[in-house]
Parts: structure tokens; sequence; C-alpha cells
């Protein structure tokens, strides 16, 4: 193939690329940059202009992603869940130590990170990649069910052990969710809600950190320790709540440029952002999310294979998730898990791990049209 039928081939592929898709990203990220800018007292140091660069090149990266043929997606699926894995197997015996959590891997000079953030990508194409290869019955009830429960339980287990709760509800949430979206039958799903249930208690008595057993407690009366471990969900719900309708007018919020807010540009920006600009400003923010979420689960819906429609969909549920949980836990009704809105709040690794994913969405739409069809041997 020549050079020219190449890039005619390549512009072909970003022109099938979901224009409104891509505007409802930057919009949310642009908003996240805002609320970056008003907190640091109209400064776009040290957060606004970091976020505004990392979307940028995440950006980047997604379009160049997205051209790739999901083949190369499906050939790619077990080693990386396989390498995810192991990282964190290294992490447990060789990881950084940061405020009481084993969850980093020292790289040198290039900085650390976090195979947590790998695993949310391995675990959506491997679970993908497996049910593929299945009929609808084995997928319904068998014994092949115990293949992605063992693929879901070994890191959900070994990033609970970190310990990093939120990202643990995160795996098991997202693996649970392609599970059920592969045709797993209600029987099971009621039976395995009916588990979870009865080992609640137990679990809480002897799986969970004292840490993490407090957070519980705050979260269910924090004004037991109101300047304590109910701190955060106490003045979040103040800034919540004293936005109002319209909120107090960019910049002005108290909360948080007073600093009475925790963690203002990461876990809490949402309400940041809710004292700002109010009721009308949060419904904006979260019909953006909501479009996001609809436009990924058509993309998801109209995949040629079904490691397409996995994937995506998967994919599609890990973004969900961490809007849902962030919201919640922003409004006292989640305990606080550190779990930041995607894109919005500051921080390089979430965002990455998201555009990437949604790389992999954008190209299944892109292919949707090429000769991928619903058979294994398309993919490999």
């Amino acid at each position: 193939m020549s050079s020219r039928a190449e890039r005619g081939l390549l512009f072909d592929k970003l022109s099938r690329v979901d224009g409104v898709f891509c505007l409802a990203l930057c919009l949310i990220a642009s908003a996240g940059a805002l609320m970056m800018f008003s907190i640091a007292g109209s400064s776009w140091e040290p957060w606004a202009a970091n976020h505004i660069t990392r979307f940028g090149v995440a950006f980047l990266l997604m379009l160049a992603l997205a051209v790739i043929d999901l083949r190369v997606w499906a050939l790619i699926a077990y080693p990386l869940y396989a390498l995810s894995l192991i990282l964190l197997i290294a992490v447990e015996l060789i990881g950084d130590v940061r405020l009481g959590a084993q969850r980093w891997l020292d790289l040198g000079p290039l900085g650390s990170f976090q195979p947590s953030e790998i695993m949310k990508l391995g675990l959506v194409l491997a679970l993908g990649r497996y049910y593929h290869g299945l009929s609808a019955e084995q997928a319904r009830m068998s014994w092949h069910l115990l293949v992605p429960a063992l693929m879901i339980g070994a890191p959900t287990l070994l990033v609970a052990h970190q310990p990093d709760l939120g990202t643990a509800v995160l795996l098991a949430l997202t693996g649970l969710s392609v599970v059920v979206l592969a045709g797993l039958s209600w029987k099971i799903i009621l039976a395995g809600m009916a588990f979870v249930a009865a080992a609640i208690p137990p679990s809480y008595m002897f799986v969970l950190h004292e840490y993490q057993r407090q957070r519980v407690l705050t979260f269910l009366d924090p004004e037991t320790d109101p300047s304590g471990s109910g701190y955060h969900i106490l003045q979040s719900k103040i800034a919540l709540g004293s936005g109002g309708l319209l909120g107090k007018g960019y910049g002005l919020g108290s909360q948080s440029q007073l600093n009475f807010l925790p963690e203002k540009q990461t876990d809490f920006i949402f309400a940041t952002l809710a004292e700002e600009f109010g009721f009308v400003g949060c419904a904006a923010l979260l019909l953006l999310y909501v479009a996001v979420i609809f436009m990924s689960l058509r993309t998801a819906s109209l995949a040629h294979s079904h490691f397409g429609r996995l994937t995506a969909a998967g994919v599609t549920s890990t973004f969900a998730l961490y809007v849902l949980i962030n919201g919640a836990m922003v409004m006292g009704m989640a305990p606080v898990v550190g779990v930041p809105m995607p894109l919005l709040s500051y921080g390089g690794s979430v965002m990455l791990t998201v555009m990437i994913g949604f790389g992999l969405v954008q190209s299944v739409r892109v292919h949707r049209y090429s000769e991928v069809t619903a058979s294994k041997s398309s993919l490999i």
C-alpha cells in the first residue's frame, strides 16, 4: 500500500471518530481546569495548566488508539492482563509505601505509577476476549464462570490488600458488569447479591482495616467526629448546600477559597463546582457525563463482535462507576474511598486510564464497518 493510500486510510478512520463525544470530553476537562484556576486564586499554577496539558496529551493518545484495529486489542488482551497481575504482585513485594499504603512501583527517574490503573483496562479486555469464545448458554451458567471469577477475584484481593478499597471496589464492579452483560443467569445474580449481603457483617469485622471501618462509621454518622474523620463529608455537604440554585459565583466559594474543603482539586472538586455554580452547574456537568455514557453504550451496541461489545461496555461501566461513586461520596451517600471524578478532578493516572479506555471505545466505532464479525477467528 502506498504512503498516500495509507494516509487516506488513516484520515478515513479518524473521520469516523465521534466528534460530539470528543466535544463532551473536552467540555468536562475544561470545567475541571476552570475550577482549578478558581480555587488556586485565579492562577494556572499549580493545577489548571498541568490538567489541560495532560488532557491534551491523553486526547491525542485516545485518537491514536482509536485507529488501531480491534484484532490488535484482542491479541494483547491476555498479555496485558497477565502483565498487570505480575505488576500487582510486584507491588506486594517491592512497592513503595506512602501514607500507610503500598500501591506504587518506583521506576527511578521515570517516576512511579500504580499498576492497578493498568489492571482496570486489562481486566475488561481479558474478560471481553474470554467471553467472545463462549456460547450464550456457557455464559449463562456453567463451570466456565470459575474462570472470570478468578480473573476478577485475584486483582481485587491484591488491590484491597494494598490497601486501596476504592480501586478494589471499582475492579470488582467493573468485572461483574462485564460478566452480567455477557449474559449471566439471573439465578446466579440474585444468589450473588444474597451472598454479598450476608458477607458484609463478617467482612466489616474481620477484613476491613481499622481506618476503613472508621470511614464506614463516619459515613453513617459524620457528626460524631466533626473535626476529625467526619470533617471531609461535613465540609463537602456545606459546600453543596451553600451553592443553592445558581451558586455563589465563579471564584467566590468560601469553603474552597478559604481552604475549609479538603482535597478540593481532586476527590471533592464536584463540591467546589456546586458551591460556585449551584444546582444548575452540577446538572449541566452531570448531563455531559450522561451524554458520554450514552454515546459509549450506543457504540458498544453497534459493535460487530462480541469482544467489541463487551470491552466497550466494560470501559463505559468503569467510567460510570467513577461518576456514581464520587458523586455519592461527595454528597455523603457513600464512604470516602478516594475515587476521583473522571476528567474533572486533578490527577494524571486516572485521566490516562479513562482516555485509553475511550480510545478502545472509539476503536469499536471506527472499525464497526470493517470485516470484523462475531466469529472468534475474525479477531485472532
